[in-house]
């Protein structure tokens, strides 16, 4: 069958997540760049993968498919390995609810309107950047209320949800004020450091 193919770039936030999720399950693949933000644009062969040109898309043994959520859901059922998915409907339940929120409401927030706003642009947009510290301020909040007891977001099973959410907080880290706002969340920022430790988390570093 041959090794699952992952399509994207290093520096993807979600390509990320996909990455890691093989990485926790012990997974070989092929990672074949796709670099949307390429100059000469998504090369034409890619809309295959993806019809929308976004990263990332999958392979398997002749099975498609994108959209992270749908990769990663897929990965954890159909191979081996430890789940990544709780066995009870509330905590799947859960897992989704931090999914979603985190895609609805603090992946443009965190990463776009604070980190890539202020790191890449030349005179960086103070309000946008506010505004996004205050929605991430609220993401923080209810992760914080969700938590329960336990090393990761759902407890003592490291999930999906945790593996969607820590790269997303990476990116925001990468700037001051990203990393002083999660120091004002404790819980959050040693499940954050337990994370970073992984050795999924170091393979999946982008090189600089």
């Amino acid at each position: 069958m041959g090794k699952p193919i992952v399509y994207g770039a290093e520096y993807s936030v979600y390509v990320r997540i996909v990455r890691l999720v093989l990485a926790e399950k012990g997974i070989d693949y092929e990672l074949v760049p796709v670099d949307v933000f390429a100059a000469e644009g998504i090369p034409a062969w890619y809309f295959e993968h993806h019809p929308f040109g976004r990263i990332p898309a999958f392979c398997y043994d002749g099975f498609r498919l994108f959209e992270t959520n749908a990769i990663a859901r897929y990965i954890d059922e159909a191979f081996e390995g430890p789940a990544l998915q709780p066995a009870d409907a509330r905590g799947r339940a859960r897992m989704g609810q931090i999914i979603g929120m985190l895609d609805a409401y603090g992946y443009r927030a965190m990463v776009w309107d604070v980190a890539v706003e202020r790191l890449e642009k030349a005179e960086p947009d103070s309000a946008l950047i506010a505004g996004g510290l205050a929605q991430a301020e609220t993401v923080l909040k209810v992760l914080r209320s969700l938590k329960p007891q336990g090393p990761w977001l759902l407890g003592d099973q490291l999930t999906l949800a945790d593996l969607h959410a820590a790269p997303i907080i990476a990116y925001f880290v990468k700037v001051t004020q990203g990393r002083d706002l999660l120091a004002r969340f404790a819980d959050i920022r040693d499940w954050y450091t337990r994370v970073a430790d992984r050795a999924s988390f170091t393979r999946t570093e982008k090189v600089a």
